[in-house]
């Protein structure tokens, strides 16, 4: 039996040998075959333009001269093709079945994207790459091929829409990108819309230096060039940023305002000392889960009355806020936890967060807008975004 296990493990390996060698062999007899018949069809478009043959004398029908050619790679199923094309004086020739054979490699190029996408280097995503097809695709290849997503991001920026959205969220996030003189902050401005039945949708983002002002009505006029003028618009929830309350009135001036709350309550909560930690946080939490408005503000009196002597520029400042705090209490009740706060959005910074984590420093600001668009564009075709509605606002249509 140990004889025949010897003659049977050796046989196996006889046969995986000749498969490795048959079909590495057949793969690149046919990668080979492929490259010459794509640059010869490359040199007959140039030829056929020119209306000259390769080598021949001068000609009355000539409309330019050859330049030689240039290397481009193509990722396919069988690796990465380096061919040479053909060109002009004027113009290059790409063969015409390139387009067709690419098509076939789609699922490689959805590989580099999501590798991409979830922040993996361009060198890396070539090694990954190289597991599909058994070769190593380039950094200059992938990145080339992630610039497709500028494209994308573009439609996204510039679709119109419609003025259906009743609820506005909007928030900003910080990533990090690198310049010459070193790594900076970039501020990412983002719009979430809520349709009276309950159906969401990340309408928008801007890349901003900060939030001031002037940035916010940046995409707020945006939003509102591209179709959301605000004729449905009953609320806008934002973090509390003074430029952002500042930028709502000159854009949509009619349209009721509500803070966050949890913003609120860790800037009430930043200064406090830790004995007095506990009984504040009690105190400030009493009045956005009072019963309505006038137990709100009771309850922000007694508030005061508590801590006027020990944190007189907090309490100052919550009074200062407390009419746009207490807007949600304007809608029914079973909206009030759903928009007294951001955290609708900021469960999507959440994701953002996590994957760009990886990346450490984006290296350009383009990057930064495929990442989040990317991220964004996954948030709005997901089945549960698209078929199901948030029941709370369903109730209140």
């Amino acid at each position: 039996m140990g004889r025949v296990f010897r003659w049977t493990e050796q046989f196996q390996h006889f046969v995986e040998e000749v498969k490795e060698s048959f079909w590495g062999d057949l793969c690149g007899r046919t990668k080979l075959q492929w490259t010459e018949f794509l640059e010869a069809e490359s040199c007959k478009e140039r030829d056929r333009y020119l209306g000259v043959r390769d080598y021949a004398r001068g000609s009355e029908k000539r409309r330019g001269y050859r330049n030689g050619f240039y290397v481009r790679d193509f990722v396919t199923r069988l690796g990465t093709l380096r061919l040479r094309i053909a060109r002009s004086r004027d113009r290059s020739f790409l063969p015409r079945a390139i387009e067709r054979f690419q098509r076939r490699a789609e699922e490689v190029m959805m590989l580099i994207r999501e590798a991409f996408l979830r922040g993996i280097s361009t060198r890396q995503v070539g090694r990954v790459v190289a597991i599909l097809t058994g070769e190593v695709v380039s950094a200059q290849t992938v990145s080339k091929l992630s610039r497709a997503l500028d494209r994308a991001v573009k439609v996204f920026q510039q679709a119109p829409l419609k003025d259906e959205w009743a609820y506005l969220f909007l928030d900003g996030v910080s990533l990090r990108v690198r310049r010459p003189s070193g790594r900076q902050a970039v501020q990412m401005l983002v719009a979430y819309g809520v349709r009276l039945d309950g159906s969401r949708q990340l309408l928008a983002f801007l890349r901003s230096r900060g939030e001031s002002q002037a940035a916010w009505e940046g995409l707020l006029n945006d939003l509102y060039a591209r179709g959301l003028t605000g004729k449905n618009l009953l609320l806008i929830v934002t973090d509390g940023c003074p430029g952002l309350a500042a930028a709502i009135p000159t854009v949509y001036p009619h349209v009721k305002h509500q803070r966050c709350w949890v913003h609120k309550m860790r800037n009430i909560l930043e200064h406090v000392r830790k004995r007095d930690y506990e009984a504040v946080k009690r105190d400030a939490q009493a009045i956005y889960r009072a019963e309505g408005r006038r137990e709100a503000e009771r309850a922000f009196r007694v508030f005061r009355v508590h801590w006027q002597e020990a944190y007189a520029g907090m309490v100052k400042r919550l009074e200062k806020d407390l009419p746009e705090l207490l807007t949600f209490l304007d809608f029914p009740r079973h909206l009030w936890k759903k928009l007294r706060t951001t955290n609708v959005i900021e469960r999507c910074f959440v994701e953002v967060r996590r994957r760009t984590r990886p990346m450490v420093c984006f290296v350009n600001v383009a990057s930064v807008d495929r990442i989040i668009y990317a991220i964004f564009n996954g948030y709005n075709e997901r089945t549960e975004w698209r078929n199901r509605t948030l029941r709370l606002f369903t109730q209140a249509a």
